[in-house]
């Protein structure tokens, strides 16, 4: 075995999940569940069959990630946040074949006590809010805030907000320096392709969100 699970946790034979992946206390991973490499999944965190989950994926407490779901790369679902894969369900009608695919691409971020209703995809590195309502498809660095969620402008990939761009459209992240610009209501990194990992020296937070906040008021 290759990977921790605490005492507590239930692991299903025919589950397949990668190296030094963490599954802690009263966990459930079902068989049939693909779980990648370096993953972490909270208390109480449970995976159904036929969920593909990729490397690098962040699961906090509290969250049930339900067939039909695909969790990309370097993914952060926060704690409670709520997965579907049947828009309009009924006890007395049986909808097992008719599960709808979820899709979150690599790096997106899903906030504490959000619900994402199923058949959509959450874009690369989009941030929903935490509490929020997303009912349709978020577009890549998308941050998306209310109930239903809507999109209220952009995020970088380390998570800080992309505003006052120039006429051209750019914005930098404050944290990489890296430049974003956007066109025709998408936005794209253009110093690093979004499939490409981040260099180490940026793979380490060194100063708070709140610091950053600061030094843009005093500016």
């Amino acid at each position: 075995m290759n990977y921790r699970a605490h005492e507590t946790a239930i692991i299903d034979d025919g589950a397949e999940i990668g190296a030094d992946t963490r599954i802690w206390h009263f966990a459930h991973i079902c068989s049939g569940a693909v779980i990648g490499e370096r993953c972490s999944f909270g208390q109480n965190t449970m995976v159904a069959p036929g969920v593909i989950i990729g490397s690098n994926v962040k699961v906090q407490n509290n969250v049930s990630i339900y067939t039909g779901t695909v969790v990309e790369d370097d993914v952060f679902l926060g704690p409670s946040c709520v997965l579907t894969n049947v828009t309009n369900p009924r006890s007395q009608v049986k909808r097992q074949a008719l599960y709808e695919q979820t899709v979150l691409r690599r790096g997106a971020t899903v906030g504490a006590n959000a619900t994402i209703v199923c058949g959509i995809t959450i874009g690369r590195y989009a941030f929903i809010a935490a509490g929020a309502v997303v009912v349709k498809d978020a577009p890549d660095y998308a941050f998306v805030m209310g109930v239903p969620g809507r999109v209220h402008g952009w995020m970088s990939r380390h998570g800080h907000r992309l505003a006052n761009p120039d006429a051209e459209g750019l914005t930098i992240c404050p944290e990489s320096g890296y430049r974003y610009q956007e066109s025709e209501g998408e936005l794209r990194c253009l110093d690093l392709d979004e499939e490409a990992a981040l260099p180490p020296e940026l793979s380490e937070g060194e100063k708070s969100y709140d610091d950053f906040k600061t030094a843009d008021t005093d500016s």
